[in-house]
């Protein structure tokens, strides 16, 4: 909430394995350094600088969190793209954290609303963990004015390039188990994600074979039958380091403009796949997948399927956009200091996806081989 055209070569990362239930012996993935531009948090600007065409939807969106809560003052632009605005102030002596989406395109609006009406259910239904407060949104406009919570980002990347400390994937792990072990009342959340929708569609685009699909079905009917009360559990939807802030009094959770039932496991599945940095933490997911049961382990396997498919094709969208950029000028694509260039980068990463895809297939293979 806060915050090239030829193919690379990269290196092995010696020493680190990636555990999954029945995968069957480690795989070794590949080393993916420096900032990822794949949903990372942005620096702040340090100020608000309302000139020029960016500063023309930058008033536009002022306008929309004043209508809704006037006395918002502005102070630095968090994030600000062609889609959306993010704004930090302060409400008197409060501090504050504005949300406006300027894309009003369906997708979108969609997921803008989601949020606005999870911090609405937050208000007399809180949550086992601590999130902020709302203070003031308008679904017709998609502008949330929220509280803005103390607290470091457990990662300032959604795929760290470098492993997270031992003690940030023990607090995160733990608000996420929090999380999934609350019963909300009945109604007062969706599922957002409809599977057999997913898989399908996924198929369509050619990225998951025929095979993939008979064994994810499998499991899946395995996980829904098997796993009966439990088959379900309510979920934060996004569970990444980026969204979890970690604070002396403890961590808190942002960004819910995906919280719902999903199949059991999904902010697991989640969390492993953006932990390629971090075998022994994947290792540490995947203990926790397989005590919970047989419908839980396939469950979260389905997930991890769904969650590394999803994020191999924003990838991909990723990757193609830095191919039609234009080509940098020679001396430029990589630092003087070794660093690789955001679309190597972004190439590395889809390389590191698709190791894990590889893991995963392997595993459900060996799952529906034993059901």
């Amino acid at each position: 909430m806060y915050h090239a055209t030829s193919p690379v070569s990269a290196p092995p990362r010696t020493g680190l394995t990636a555990h999954l239930p029945g995968a069957g012996a480690p795989e070794r993935s590949h080393r993916v350094r420096g900032p990822v531009p794949l949903g990372g948090r942005q620096p702040i600007s340090g100020r608000l600088d309302l000139s020029g065409a960016q500063g023309a939807r930058l008033r536009s969106a002022l306008a929309l969190v004043h209508r809704i809560c006037p006395d918002f003052r502005a102070v630095q632009v968090l994030r600000h793209s062609g889609r959306s605005a993010l704004l930090v102030g302060n409400i008197g002596r409060t501090p504050a954290v504005a949300k406006c989406l300027l894309d009003h395109s369906p997708a979108w609006a969609e997921r803008y609303r989601h949020e606005i009406a999870a911090y609405r259910a937050f208000v007399r239904h809180r949550p086992p963990v601590r999130a902020p407060r709302l203070v003031a949104a308008d679904p017709d406009s998609c502008t949330l004015v929220i509280e803005r919570m103390p607290g470091r980002p457990a990662a300032l990347q959604r795929h760290p390039s470098a492993p997270v400390p031992a003690g940030d994937v023990r607090a995160v792990l733990g608000a996420l188990r929090q999380v999934n072990a609350w019963q909300p009342p009945a109604g007062l959340f969706e599922q957002p994600l409809d599977y057999g929708a997913r898989l399908t569609r996924y198929h369509d685009l050619g990225l998951l074979t025929d095979r993939d699909m008979g064994d994810l079905h499998k499991l899946l009917h395995s996980a829904l039958q098997g796993g009966g009360q439990s088959a379900r559990q309510f979920c934060h939807g996004d569970a990444l380091p980026a969204n979890v802030l970690l604070a002396p009094s403890g961590p808190v959770l942002v960004d819910w403009e995906h919280a719902g039932w999903y199949l059991a496991g999904y902010d697991l599945a989640t969390l492993w796949s953006v932990l390629g940095e971090a075998p022994l933490a994947r290792r540490q997911i995947s203990v926790i997948a397989q005590a919970a049961g047989p419908a839980a382990q396939d469950a979260f396997l389905v997930n991890l399927m769904v969650v590394l498919t999803r994020e191999i094709r924003s990838c991909e969208t990723a990757v193609h956009r830095t191919m039609r950029s234009p080509a940098p000028a020679p001396g430029t694509s990589v630092e003087r200091d070794g660093a690789l260039s955001a679309g190597e980068e972004q190439r590395l990463l889809l390389r590191r996806l698709h190791d894990d895809v590889a893991l995963a297939r392997r595993a459900v293979r060996a799952a529906v081989g034993t059901r």
